[in-house]
């Protein structure tokens, strides 16, 4: 048997659970594990993963790359840099880019940018704010269509026009569009009425402080993630489509997915680093705008813990949002003038798996919310998010004795730090492979821009007017 590559004496983790296993790899494919000392008769390379674990790469399909339009923040090449470090191999981009992706035209101007410069392999998510082009989009390989139920206050971005929808009917007529073509519509559920209420409420009170703006997104056990969900919920019931839910983080948006799920609504739903690692009342008051975009009350994050451990969140990722620190340091003082969110796709990796050194998530959990429930959700379980014959073999050697110190100077975002900034994490990558290729090993990238490819479905999508 000649194979290219074969990783040596690891632990690797399969549907079938965690095992001591060799993975054999022929071109960009999975084509067998054998036991350890098993002998082959022809391998080009062997990587030593003795004492490592071996785990697919993550799927992420919530990224904010921010090309075009705001490259003063972070670009297609540095985020996927930042992506490959982080044993990330699959991205979906965001639409909130200028102007929004939101057409076949500018989709297709968008794919090119990711052939030329993505380092991993890569989807983007249109914004379907234009009912004559759903199908279309839809006909292009896309694996989910995204819109925002959020308008900006005191700031244009990072949700901008021509990527919000909030009328009933529009989202009910979208569903619609969207629903015969089986895609997911994602979406950031939010309350824009109820929030202007409350915004409103504590900006009157002259508060335009993180304090502040971290209570009003929670206000009322946040009833603007709460009503938001439950109509979006009903929607999904009314025209059959699946819609998959953002940024959970209260107990009745839980709930109220969890009974959807029982009833058989098409509903997924995800949680993003920060509502695991960030979002406490301290990281509010220590870290104010770099920590924000939200606060989970104790209520709350134990509300995604039980979620996250009984299968109810489906899977957990990054949201990555990079802006400068000159965005950021405005919000010390004028909070609804910052720009909100923050990068988290270089660490949410080894992090999750810090908490499986804790004893506090199953390891096989772990792995399901960031690689194999994504590419299922998304169409693409039969080659990533899986380490199987016939996967491609983009895999992560990660040391779970790699002990070591975040700090803004290993941050790969062009926006140059990271909220995470002198945290201890039990847990290192120490390689990421790309359908066979080295693209991070030994703390550098590898990866060339562009070595990255288009991530499709394993049957292409009928699209149906």
């Amino acid at each position: 048997m000649a194979i290219d590559l074969r990783i040596a004496g690891g632990d690797v983790v399969t549907p079938a659970g965690r095992r001591p296993a060799d993975v054999l790899v022929d071109g960009e494919k999975i084509v067998g594990l054998v036991s350890p000392g098993v002998e082959i008769s022809d391998v080009g390379r062997t990587i030593d993963a003795t004492g490592k674990l071996v785990i697919p790469g993550m799927v992420d399909p919530h990224v904010h790359t921010r090309e075009p339009g705001f490259t003063h923040k972070e670009d297609i090449t540095t985020s996927t840099q930042a992506a490959a470090a982080g044993g990330v191999t699959t991205i979906f981009g965001m639409p909130n880019l200028k102007p929004p992706t939101s057409s076949a035209e500018l989709l297709e101007q968008v794919f090119d940018m990711y052939r030329e410069k993505s380092v991993v392999d890569w989807n983007h998510n249109p914004a379907a704010t234009d009912p004559t082009q759903i199908v279309p989009m839809a006909e292009m390989g896309i694996r989910a269509f995204k819109i925002f139920m959020v308008v900006d206050t005191g700031r244009t971005y990072p949700h901008p026009a021509g990527t919000g929808m909030h009328n009933h009917g529009d989202l009910l007529r979208t569903m619609d569009l969207i629903a015969p073509t089986g895609l997911p519509f994602m979406i950031h559920p939010h309350d824009q009425a109820l929030m202007d209420y409350i915004e409103g409420e504590i900006q009157a009170s002259g508060d335009n402080t993180p304090q502040g703006y971290a209570q009003a997104y929670c206000a009322r056990e946040g009833v603007i993630w709460d009503t938001a969900c439950d109509v979006l919920i009903r929607l999904a019931e009314a025209s059959g489509c699946h819609v998959h839910l953002m940024h959970m983080q209260t107990r009745r948006s839980i709930d109220a997915v969890r009974r959807a799920k029982a009833r058989g609504i098409k509903v997924t739903c995800e949680i993003n680093h920060w509502s695991l690692f960030l979002g406490s009342w301290e990281d509010v008051e220590r870290l104010g705008p770099y920590a924000l975009s939200y606060y989970n009350p104790p209520d709350a994050k134990e509300a995604v813990w039980e979620g996250l451990l009984d299968g109810t969140i489906d899977m957990m990722s990054s949201d990555h949002a990079p802006h400068t620190r000159e965005e950021k340091e405005v919000g010390w003082t004028q909070m609804w003038s910052a720009h909100t969110g923050t990068p988290g796709i270089q660490y949410q990796l080894p992090l999750l798996l810090d908490l499986v050194n804790q004893g506090k998530l199953p390891l096989d959990r772990a792995i399901e919310v960031v690689c194999s429930r994504p590419a299922e959700v998304f169409g693409l379980k039969q080659t990533k998010g899986v380490i199987a014959p016939g996967a491609d073999a983009d895999l992560v050697v990660a040391d779970l004795d790699g002990a070591w110190t975040i700090t803004n100077d290993s941050v790969l975002s062009r926006c140059g730090w990271t909220p995470y900034d002198g945290r201890e994490c039990s847990v290192s990558i120490e390689r990421t492979l790309l359908r066979g290729q080295e693209i991070y090993a030994d703390g550098k990238v590898t990866g060339a821009p562009g070595q990255g490819r288009m991530a499709r479905a394993e049957q292409t999508v009928a699209a149906t007017a």
